[in-house]
């Protein structure tokens, strides 16, 4: 029987939908994934076993599955034996405090004796102890972000993405207790075989050539050799770029990469100094 690295992914949301486009990026290719628990790949070998994203960190430290995907802000909550192998850089929120926009705050202190509603009492719990804080915790699972309007509790702490949810409950976010992300976890006690190490191996290899080309394009153009040293001065690439020669000799070709975010900033300069026939490509993947 083919050995197979067995991956605990969360079943819906945003995080779900954006490992899914991660795993497709990285070459893994999945059979039909509705209503199903295990779920293997067509052409690589793992298998997604689909939960709920609070029991990943379980079902990682216990075994179930060799590693996981999941907000780092659920392992911290869970405290669960099992450790960060890579951060994934996607899903990315905070957890926050919050309070009705019309109340003055002095900083944290005001927290003291006040009531919090949360899901996550473990995290919020260890904050308060680190910043001496006396409050009440009140757990909630589901819309913590209506407590306050309802006098179920005087403030909430919960995942803050864009913010809109606490502004369509009159909430103002007043303290950043942990920034979290999608995570790739392993168990710290339970130990891969050789080769389930070696299919992560390849796995993280493939995130890795996936993320390097995040935000980057693969530019070309056309340069007079006389201006070429100019040009170089120019490019930033994450190498001495690609400088190859043309039919009429005169001219050459230079090829480079470049952060998608400065791209406008750079091309402007490159035509300023006399390069011509720029082409920007999208980059899927860079072995670095």
């Amino acid at each position: 029987m083919e050995t197979k690295l067995r991956i605990a992914v969360q079943s819906k949301g945003r995080l779900y939908e954006e490992t899914m486009e991660l795993l497709s990026e990285a070459g893994v290719k999945m059979t039909s994934v509705k209503r199903t628990l295990l779920v293997p790949s067509r052409n690589f070998p793992v298998e997604l076993l689909f939960l709920r994203d609070d029991d990943i960190p379980e079902s990682v430290a216990m075994g179930t599955a060799d590693i996981g995907i999941v907000g780092l802000n659920e392992v911290l909550e869970k405290d669960m034996a099992v450790e960060v192998i890579k951060e994934l850089g996607f899903s990315k929120c905070r957890l926050s405090l919050a309070i009705p926009k019309r109340i003055e705050y002095n900083g944290v202190e005001w927290f003291n004796n006040r009531k919090i509603a949360t899901s996550y009492p473990v995290i919020l719990e260890k904050f308060l102890n680190e910043n001496n804080i006396n409050a009440d915790i009140h757990v909630i699972t589901g819309s913590v972000e209506i407590a306050p309007g309802i006098g179920l509790a005087d403030g909430i702490f919960d995942i803050v993405s864009s913010g809109s949810t606490l502004v369509s409950n009159n909430l103002v976010e007043v303290e950043k207790v942990l920034d979290s992300q999608a995570v790739l976890i392993g168990s710290k006690k339970q130990q891969l075989s050789a080769e389930k190490q070696a299919i992560l191996d390849e796995l993280l290899f493939r995130f890795d050539a996936v993320k390097a080309a995040d935000g980057k394009k693969y530019i070309l153009m056309n340069v007079p050799r006389e201006k070429l040293d100019d040009v170089l001065a120019v490019l930033p690439g994450i190498k001495s770029p690609t400088v190859l020669p043309l039919a009429n000799n005169d001219w050459c070709s230079v090829h480079t990469v470049l952060e998608e975010k400065r791209f406008w900033e750079i091309i402007g300069k490159l035509r300023a100094v006399g390069a011509e026939g720029i082409l920007a490509l999208d980059i899927e993947k860079m072995v670095l």
